[in-house]
Formats: structure tokens, C-alpha cells, sequence
């Protein structure tokens, strides 16, 4: 029997190596192309994402408007099609024994279905359960609490019978309001010991290594 039927994993950094390898050096262009002259470093990038959220961190930080938002979403979307990041190692291993298993593996990420979908296709040779994604309208996407409750709803599961798997913040203030547990992937901020320490007291489980998270899920 599964101690979680449904784990309910993020994307960006959680499962695959993208932040500083692919969504950085992304935004780095974006910013140039729409503020000439404002820089960001990859440690303001990381707290922005965390702390404010990304779309939040653009408005506040650099006065993106609406339309800038989306057109940087769909030149995200373009330049991710020929960068696929790299899984954590280990992670697979998870993804798979719950699939065969038979639980549920449902992703609520701020990337995009299409590069989740690949991702998981890529990897993994299966696709999630269910996806929340930047796809949605903003009031629906994380830290609301609709995805889980979605997925309560359509699973028939309690609040209990999920696990929330995240590196950030919006995840856990998603989490705590659904009054779902959640593990902080500590594996993903490893160089950043700050947003690791504030994690690691707000979560209810921290995992350091993939590994670790495998061994707390089925052993």
C-alpha cells in the first residue's frame, strides 16, 4: 500500500535541472531585450522566483506590463523547444515505482504543459496523471490551492493522501492553505542556504537527496 496515493511533484528544478541552465539564461535575454542596461544574477533570480513568484518579480522589479509577460511566455516557449533539461538523477526511479504501483503522479509547476509533457515523454517514457500549469489563468495557477483541490476532487483522495514535492515557496503557501503535507526537494537548492533554511522550517518533511525521498515513499 502506498504511503501517498498521489505525489504531486513540481517541474523546474524539483525533477529536472532547468533554473540556472536554461529559465536564467532566458530571462537574461528577455531582460535585455525589453529594460537595455538592467542586469539580474542568478541569486536574485532564484529569490525573486521564490519569494515573489516569477510573473510578480517581473512587474515588481522591472515594470513588465501584461503584454510583455506574454510575449515573454511565448518566447520562452519557443527557446525551450531546443533546450531540454537534464532530470535530477534518481528521480525517475520515484516517478516510476508510483506509477507501478499504482498511484498517481499529477505536476503543479510554473512551466508549460508542452515542455512537461516532453519532459516526462523524454525521461520517463510515461506522462503524468495530471498537469497544472503556467497554462492556466493566473488566479488558478500556484500557489492557489485550485490545482490540489482539483485533484482531490477528481481523484477522490483527502488532503492526507497527498504529498506536495517542491523547491519554492509558492508551493508550500499552496500546500498549507489545502492543508496537504509537503517535502521541500532540499536536492534543488543546494546553493542557496537561505530559501533552504525558511523551507526547511515551514515544510512538513525535507528531502536532501532524491534518494532519501525514495527510501521515506516506499521503504
Amino acid at each position: 500500500m502506498l504511503k501517498y496515493p498521489c505525489l504531486v511533484l513540481d517541474h523546474d528544478d524539483t525533477v529536472v535541472q532547468s533554473e540556472a541552465t536554461i529559465n536564467y539564461p532566458y530571462f537574461c535575454y528577455i531582460l535585455d531585450q525589453f529594460r537595455p542596461g538592467a542586469t539580474i544574477t542568478l541569486q536574485e533570480y532564484v529569490e525573486g522566483c521564490c519569494n515573489l513568484g516569477f510573473a510578480d518579480m517581473c512587474r515588481t522589479w522591472y515594470g513588465f506590463t501584461e503584454q510583455e509577460l506574454v510575449e515573454e511566455y511565448e518566447g520562452w516557449q519557443a527557446y525551450i523547444v531546443h533546450h531540454i533539461p537534464a532530470p535530477f538523477p534518481g528521480i525517475q526511479r520515484i516517478i516510476r515505482r508510483q506509477k507501478e504501483a499504482g498511484g498517481l503522479i499529477c505536476v503543479v509547476s510554473h512551466s508549460s504543459n508542452r515542455n512537461i509533457l516532453r519532459d516526462y515523454k523524454t525521461h520517463f517514457g510515461i506522462l503524468p496523471d495530471a498537469v497544472y500549469s503556467w497554462d492556466l489563468p493566473e488566479h488558478l495557477r500556484k500557489p492557489s490551492t485550485f490545482p490540489l483541490e482539483d485533484i482531490m476532487e477528481k481523484y477522490d483522495l483527502s488532503p492526507a493522501q497527498l504529498l506536495v514535492v517542491d523547491d519554492m515557496k509558492p508551493a508550500w503557501e499552496m500546500a498549507s492553505k489545502a492543508k496537504v503535507p509537503i517535502a521541500f526537494a532540499a536536492w534543488g537548492r543546494k546553493d542557496y542556504p537561505a530559501i533552504a533554511a525558511e523551507m526547511r522550517a515551514l515544510c512538513n518533511f525535507t528531502f536532501d537527496t532524491t534518494e532519501d525521498l525514495e527510501r521515506f515513499l516506499f521503504e
